[in-house]
């Protein structure tokens, strides 16, 4: 017969399957209200402002809710669980969706914003979905259980925006234009992602997690900004994994973000366009179980410069790329793969770094700081790439990746001083 702690590992490898497997079906409901979103926003906000300088504040907006709440979010979570902190982030960005429907049919550009703002928190609900993930995983399993709900947001990211035209009989039955449609599949997605995360994500798997750790309630629950930010510091994985996270994530977005507008100077059909940009996130999404996997049997830290590694690689290849349409979409597919890698090895190595009680709001200053990284490097890159051109453009992008291995080199030091400094048990 088992024994009774073969038992409860068998049992607690079943609690993190259903987890993985609901948190996985959430991401393609929410997967589906994201990339609803992001196809249209920009035109209803095209619409609603008359301006095309206007156009871009919809994306934008959404940057910046997924920044704003990305702390709260984590606050509740280490206060209450993870199931509410997800469901209302999902239902947050379901609001969202009602208030964009509602301006777009006020014919009110400020309201419009506002709710894309709330949108945001579904972003940055799916992006702590992954942490979620990775609360009651085992060393050898976390980054590939994380990364199978990062990988669930490919549905989405590919279904998404392909739905203006198949809902256009749903927006006339419902007396809305038909740009709209997708907006309605984008609030319909958040709500069934806070529905199936409140009623499903059960046992709540950072709460558990705590439990086993002898602490009922998370005494650092509401450990400060400038407590966690000194728990990164102090932790040489830690500070490494975040850098790796937000580093990558400027990296891709400051390339990303100006790609098109290249394309489109040097004469590329639209297309082509979409098909590098679909293309690129492919890369991004779709081979995250791949690199869970070799971050679980290789290392999370080998892995994560291996993704900074593709990041460099990848801007090589687009910046030396000049008109070569085949190159520059090359360079996207690389640049997808490279944030992949670093997001998903930075993940699991930051989960691994800290304790149960202090994981959530730490992993909340990480997502944090990626969107304002991301947001900062989407806004700078118009001005780079008009001052020095897209190799310039690239050059700038890469140059934030080395800190990443500066600080893979310090942790590796200290790592061997400590080694070294160790008592000789033998």
């Amino acid at each position: 017969m088992p024994t009774e702690t073969t038992k409860a590992v068998r049992d607690l490898a079943a609690v993190q399957r259903r987890a993985v497997l609901v948190l996985a079906l959430t991401q393609i409901a929410g997967g589906i209200g994201m990339g609803a979103m992001l196809a249209v926003g920009a035109l209803i906000a095209l619409e609603l402002s008359g301006s095309d300088a206007w156009s871009g504040m919809a994306t934008t907006m959404i940057t910046l809710g997924a920044a704003v709440f990305a702390l709260p979010l984590a606050s509740l979570s280490a206060r209450s669980g993870r199931r509410p902190g997800l469901a209302t982030g999902w239902a947050l960005g379901a609001l969202g969706g009602t208030v964009v429907l509602a301006a777009s049919v006020l014919d009110t550009f400020v309201l419009f914003l506002a709710g894309m703002v709330l949108v945001g928190a579904g972003t940055a609900t799916n992006l702590q979905a992954r942490h979620a993930a990775a609360d009651l995983a085992t060393d050898r399993t976390r980054a590939r259980d994380l990364s199978l709900v990062v990988w669930a947001t490919t549905v989405g990211a590919v279904l998404g925006p392909n739905l203006i035209a198949p809902l256009a009989p749903l927006s006339r039955v419902l007396g809305l234009p038909e740009l709209l449609g997708p907006v309605v599949a984008t609030t319909a997605g958040f709500a069934v992602g806070a529905a199936s995360t409140f009623f499903l994500l059960r046992p709540d798997p950072l709460r558990l997690a705590t439990r086993r750790r002898g602490a009922d309630t998370p005494s650092t629950g509401r450990l400060t900004v400038a407590a966690a930010l000194r728990v990164i510091a102090l932790s040489p994985a830690a500070l490494l994994a975040v850098a790796g996270i937000v580093a990558g994530h400027t990296v891709m977005v400051a390339v990303m973000t100006m790609t098109p507008v290249h394309m489109t100077q040097h004469g590329a059909e639209l297309t082509v366009i979409g098909l590098t940009i679909s293309l690129h996130i492919a890369g991004m999404y779709a081979l995250s179980p791949v690199v869970g996997r070799l971050a679980d049997r290789l290392g999370r830290v080998p892995m994560l410069l291996t993704g900074h590694g593709i990041l460099v690689v990848a801007a090589v290849v687009s910046g030396t790329a000049g008109h070569d349409e085949t190159w520059v979409t090359l360079g996207l597919i690389l640049l997808g793969v490279g944030w992949s890698f670093a997001l998903v090895s930075g993940t699991a190595l930051l989960a691994e770094s800290l304790s149960a009680e202090v994981r959530p709001r730490v992993q909340g200053i990480s997502d944090l700081v990626m969107n304002l990284g991301g947001a900062a490097a989407g806004g700078l890159s118009g001005f780079v790439l008009a001052q020095t051109g897209f190799a310039g453009l690239n050059l700038f992008a890469a140059l934030f990746t080395l800190p990443v291995f500066a600080l893979a080199v310090r942790a590796l030091i200290i790592r061997r001083r400590w080694d070294g400094d160790a008592p000789n048990t033998a």
